[in-house]
C-alpha cells in the first residue's frame, strides 16, 4: 500500500466540507486534483469512501470511520508542528475571526487591539455575519474562531461562554411606569433589523408570550439605536452592557418591564476536530486573563 500523507490531507478536507470543489479551494489546488487523490485513495484501500451526489458528496460508513481516525492523526501532526514552530513568539501567522457587528465594535475590538500590540506581525481578518452564518464559515474553514449566541448544540463545534448580556429598552426621559410586555409592544419602538441575532432573540421572547413585536424605526447598528433614543425618536431596544456610558451619563434611561427579557450568553466557537493555530490559541488566552 503506497498512500501518501498528502492524499489523507485532501481526503480530510473533502470529508470535513463534503464538497470536492470547496476542498480544492481551501487547499489551493484544482478540483480534478482532489478527485484524483480520492480516486487513488479508494483504489489503494479497495473501498468506496464517498457517494457522489448532484450537490456535493456524502461519506460512506467506511469513509466516516476513516475520517474519524485521519482527522485525529492530522490534528496530532498539526499540534506537533505548531509547538515546534512559532507557538510562543508568533513572528508570523494569520488570525481569522467571525462575529456580529455589535459584538465586534463593543466587545471584541479591545481584545484585537491588545492582540495586535502583542503580536504585530500576525495578520488579522474579521468577517461580520449572523451566528448561523458564522457556524457555516467555521465548518467551511473560512474562519477559525466565531463568536455566536448560545446555546448551540453541534457535535462539530466546541463553544465556550465568554460574555452574558441583557437586552433592555431605553428612552430619552426617565419613566416611573413599569411596562408589561403587551403595553410595551404598542409603544413606538426602535429596533435592529430582523436579520440580526439580537433582534431575533427579543422577537422570540415576545412571541413566546403571544405578542408580535413591530418597529416604528428599524436600524442597522447598535450605535444608531442609542442615537435614536437620545434624540427622543422612541423606545430603543439595546444591550445594557454596551450602553453603560449613555446610561451612567443619563443620556438615556432604562425602562422597567415585567417580566424582564432573560439574559443571554455569547461564546467563542471553533471546530472540535481541528487544532487551533498558535494565533487563535493566543487570542483565546486573552479572554481568560
Amino acid at each position: 500500500m503506497n498512500i501518501k500523507l498528502e492524499q489523507y490531507k485532501i481526503f480530510n478536507e473533502a470529508a470535513s466540507t463534503l464538497s470536492f470543489s470547496l476542498a480544492a479551494r481551501n487547499l489551493f489546488i484544482s478540483q480534478s486534483a482532489v478527485s484524483q487523490a480520492i480516486h487513488t485513495l479508494e483504489k489503494e484501500l479497495n473501498t468506496q469512501l464517498f457517494i457522489r451526489q448532484s450537490k456535493g458528496v456524502v461519506l460512506t460508513k467506511e469513509g466516516e470511520m476513516l475520517y474519524t481516525k485521519i482527522s485525529q492523526a492530522l490534528s496530532l501532526i498539526t499540534s506537533a508542528e505548531n509547538q515546534i514552530g512559532h507557538l510562543h513568539d508568533l513572528t508570523k501567522g494569520e488570525l481569522t475571526i467571525g462575529a456580529g457587528d455589535t459584538l465586534s465594535e463593543n466587545y471584541i475590538m479591545p481584545y484585537l487591539v491588545k492582540f495586535n500590540q502583542l503580536y504585530p506581525q500576525v495578520t488579522i481578518k474579521m468577517v461580520n455575519r449572523t451566528s448561523l452564518e458564522i457556524i457555516d464559515l467555521l465548518k467551511n474553514g473560512q474562519i477559525e474562531i466565531g463568536f455566536v449566541n448560545m446555546p448551540l448544540h453541534d457535535e462539530a463545534i466546541t463553544i465556550q461562554e465568554c460574555l452574558q448580556v441583557h437586552d433592555i429598552f431605553v428612552s430619552k426621559n426617565p419613566e416611573e411606569k413599569v411596562y408589561s410586555l403587551q403595553e410595551l409592544s404598542h409603544e413606538s419602538l426602535i429596533l435592529l433589523e430582523r436579520s440580526s441575532n439580537s433582534r431575533q432573540y427579543v422577537d422570540y421572547h415576545f412571541a413566546s408570550q403571544g405578542l408580535l413585536l413591530t418597529s416604528s424605526i428599524e436600524l442597522g447598528s447598535h450605535d444608531l439605536l442609542l442615537e435614536a433614543a437620545k434624540n427622543n425618536l422612541g423606545k430603543a431596544c439595546v444591550i445594557k452592557e454596551f450602553s453603560l456610558e449613555e446610561l451612567n451619563n443619563q443620556d438615556i434611561y432604562e425602562i422597567k418591564i415585567n417580566p424582564p427579557i432573560p439574559k443571554r450568553s455569547i461564546g467563542y466557537a471553533h471546530l472540535t476536530r481541528k487544532t487551533l493555530t498558535p494565533a487563535a490559541l493566543k487570542f483565546i488566552e486573552l479572554f481568560h486573563i
